[in-house]
């Protein structure tokens, strides 16, 4: 089932986030980003106060009261920002990802919002071709990768992000 997530949920979006892109854990998925960043991906304060902007909406999505996937949608004035696509690393390429996105594309549209775009770092190769199988596109954009005190770089390798998008109807 996906509903929005609330206050109560952050506890549990932060560990699954954390668990899926960071860490041991985060390797039994395909989506890791173990290999070139260390610590961690979100933090509680960060999904707080996502949750408390009124433009922000985090889909999850529910199987036996455990929270198995989520992703933050963003309304900005004529797009969707999409981010945090996350489903638990044991349960990737059980379809949970695409209802994720299936259902980001009827919020978008509900909303009156025709495009969705992202940022994926480039170096994800196997990640931004699962999303252009999605019918994403890259716009040619890049975008500097941020310095955080949550995280750290493993890689020499310089991070950018690639700006991605998708026009639904």
């Amino acid at each position: 089932m996906i509903t929005k997530a609330t206050i109560e949920d952050v506890s549990a979006l932060n560990k699954l986030i954390n668990s899926a892109y960071r860490g041991e854990s985060s390797k039994k998925g395909w989506t890791t980003e173990a290999n070139i960043l260390e610590g961690k991906r979100t933090t509680e304060d960060e999904l707080r106060a996502i949750i408390q902007d009124p433009k922000n909406t985090i889909l999850k999505y529910t199987e036996n009261n455990q929270i198995i996937g989520c992703v933050l949608l963003k309304e900005k004035e004529n797009e969707l920002y999409l981010g945090m696509l996350t489903v638990s690393p044991e349960l990737q390429n059980s379809g949970v990802g695409k209802k994720l996105m299936q259902e980001a594309e009827v919020f978008a549209l509900a909303l009156g919002l025709y495009k969705i775009v992202m940022t994926v770092i480039t170096v994800r190769a196997e990640l931004i071709s699962w999303y252009k199988r999605k019918g994403f596109v890259d716009t040619g954009l890049r975008e500097p990768f941020p310095v955080s005190e949550v995280f750290s770089q493993t890689s020499n390798e310089p991070l950018e992000f690639m700006v991605l998008e998708k026009r639904i109807q």
